[in-house]
């Protein structure tokens, strides 16, 4: 049994890992100031002498004795972190610099929630763990992708010369039940519009790919590594490639949906392609997902379904 504290443990990965280290008997503390996480998501928690809900912003210092450290805080999609920039790189930086001197202090292990944007608009596909990436640095995503680029620094640097007891996982378009409906991802934008029955957005011509993880797998792959001897930094994500075109024909099916697509202008910047090789995660793992796209769609889409009538 651990004590562990989860960043962001009200957000949508956040709150499942939460559920799950709780469920396995470890004593949690849940961080989160609610930017855009949400109390419905762990409130069925609270209660339990084994949880701790804690209203916190990382960018302020934070004092407590810990095992392990889930540094999952910081807004994830573009409609949330571009709406406040610099809070969403203070977070990454700042943020990072928090959790990294408590981690230090205490001697505990800390888990940094990377992301597959720190390969910006990849010359490579599918992305690797060696690819260093084609970022723009000044463009509207880079509060995002720098700020994660810049965690990841920190994280090797607290490592090299604090002999911090660090893991990096960069975690690729994960979706499932507890997503925000106004989330402005792909896979909530494409749900609540096909379970309206209104038009489907596809950005660009469709032709851009993306691959989905279910939440579930996500979750199994954080804890995995968290309790590995190996670093990272390391995929986590499901390589199964899809279109957003054909993503979007998917969902329509699933839903039994009368939605037309619309195409819109792609925005600056939007990575043409992603995919991750799970190569590493594989060997080092022993991890891949088990749940299907489309199967976690179906369940995905109940969850949905559920909020909206």
């Amino acid at each position: 049994m651990n004590r562990i504290l989860i960043t962001g443990g009200a957000g949508f990965i956040g709150s499942h890992l939460c559920e799950k280290l709780l469920n396995d008997g470890n004593d949690i503390i849940c961080l989160d100031n609610f930017y855009t996480g949400s109390k419905d998501n762990i409130r069925h928690l609270i209660g339990n002498n084994k949880f701790e809900l804690v209203r916190h912003d990382i960018i302020n210092e934070y004092l407590a004795e810990v095992d392990q450290i889930y540094n999952l805080a910081c807004p994830a999609s573009p409609v949330h972190y571009q709406f406040n920039p610099i809070k969403t790189i203070k977070t990454s930086v700042m943020g990072t610099i928090n959790m990294l001197g408590l981690a230090k202090r205490c001697k505990a292990r800390i888990l940094q929630a990377s992301t597959s944007e720190v390969y910006g608009d990849p010359n490579i596909h599918p992305q690797v763990e060696s690819y260093w990436g084609n970022v723009n640095p000044i463009g509207i995503r880079s509060c995002y992708d720098e700020g994660k680029r810049c965690a990841e620094t920190l994280m090797m640097d607290y490592h090299r010369q604090n002999n911090v007891d660090i893991r990096i996982a960069r975690i690729f378009n994960t979706f499932g039940p507890k997503m925000a409906v106004n989330d402005g991802r792909v896979v909530s934008n494409f749900i609540i519009q096909a379970l309206k029955n209104e038009p489907i957005t596809v950005y660009g011509d469709g032709n851009q790919t993306r691959s989905f993880c279910y939440v579930d797998d996500m979750v199994e792959a954080l804890i995995l590594l968290m309790n590995n001897n190996y670093i990272g930094p390391v995929n986590l994500g499901n390589p199964e490639e899809f279109t957003i075109l054909d993503f979007a024909k998917l969902i329509i099916k699933l839903t039994n949906s009368n939605s037309k697509i619309e195409f819109k202008n792609l925005p600056q910047d939007d990575p043409v392609q992603r995919e991750p090789d799970i190569s590493l995660a594989k060997e080092k793992l022993n991890w891949k997902p088990s749940t299907s796209v489309e199967e976690g769609l179906i369940k995905t889409i109940k969850y949905f379904d559920n909020i909206l009538s």
